[in-house]
């Protein structure tokens, strides 16, 4: 017998346990069959959107890293503006106070070279007036001729030659001068000053020519003993006796004693010429 028909007698033997077992085997094989596939693609799908989380995840760390970086970035960019923002003011700050200083200076300098301007100006004006006054001046003559002395109202000449007093009178006549004449202190004081340098004697116009005559200057104006003093030297000819200055100091000897002497005559008022 060959296998082909034991199989069909087999079958034929039992037909109603292999008709219900196919069904029921058919059915299962069905129905695995059926939901495999779905399980398979709900696997895959569960599995993509894992990895799909997986990487959304990493990527919104990633993301995330880079915001936090971009925030720090931002954050010190605002902290450097902010800086330069506070160095911006007080550096306009600065420059307003400089300018302020500037400008308080500049009101300064040109107050004082308005000040200096009218100095200058006033300087000008009185250098004017000093050069009109030179120039009125240079049109009017001295009070007192040329190497003669000035005093209140009167001039004075120094002679260095040596004179006895008559000669000493004739040589302050013939410059339209007499003698010395001391009236007051302060011609005595003038003339102690002008002599207490010089070791030289000075005849003065105060002389005793008669015995009976008293002492008078050279004018005929009597000695005033309150106003002037002198010691007399000799008494040898007490009638022929003149006075001398010297030193500041005043002595009567013999007029024929040779001595320098002291013209003096009234200082003239300034007269336009």
């Amino acid at each position: 017998m060959i296998f082909d028909d034991f199989k069909s007698k087999t079958m034929k033997d039992q037909p109603d346990q292999w008709t219900d077992g196919g069904k029921a085997k058919g059915l299962r094989c069905l129905s695995s069959q059926r939901w495999c596939p779905v399980a398979v693609t709900l696997g895959i799908l569960c599995l993509g959107l894992l990895v799909t989380i997986v990487m959304l995840a990493v990527q919104l760390s990633q993301v995330s890293d880079l915001l936090k970086q971009q925030q720090a970035n931002l954050t010190h960019q605002e902290n450097i503006l902010e800086g330069q923002s506070l160095a911006q003011k007080q550096e306009e700050k600065a420059f307003r106070e400089l300018q302020r200083k500037l400008k308080e200076m500049n009101e300064n300098l040109t107050q004082e070279l308005e000040e200096q301007s009218k100095k200058q100006m006033e300087l000008h004006h009185q250098n004017l007036n000093l050069q009109e006054a030179l120039k009125k001046a240079a049109n009017f003559s001295g009070p007192c001729p040329q190497d003669w002395l000035w005093h209140e109202k009167n001039c004075y000449q120094f002679s260095p030659s040596l004179f006895n007093w008559e000669k000493s009178r004739e040589n302050c006549l013939s410059l339209d001068a007499q003698m010395l004449i001391i009236n007051s202190t302060y011609d005595l004081d003038f003339i102690k000053q002008l002599t207490a340098h010089s070791s030289a004697p000075f005849w003065t116009g105060l002389s005793k020519r008669k015995p009976s005559s008293s002492w008078s200057w050279e004018d005929g104006s009597p000695l005033m003993p309150n106003v002037f003093r002198f010691r007399a030297l000799s008494q040898r000819n007490p009638s022929d006796t003149c006075v001398y200055i010297q030193k500041g100091n005043a002595f009567a000897e013999s007029c024929i004693l040779t001595a320098n002497s002291i013209c003096q005559k009234k200082a003239t008022l300034l007269r336009a010429q």
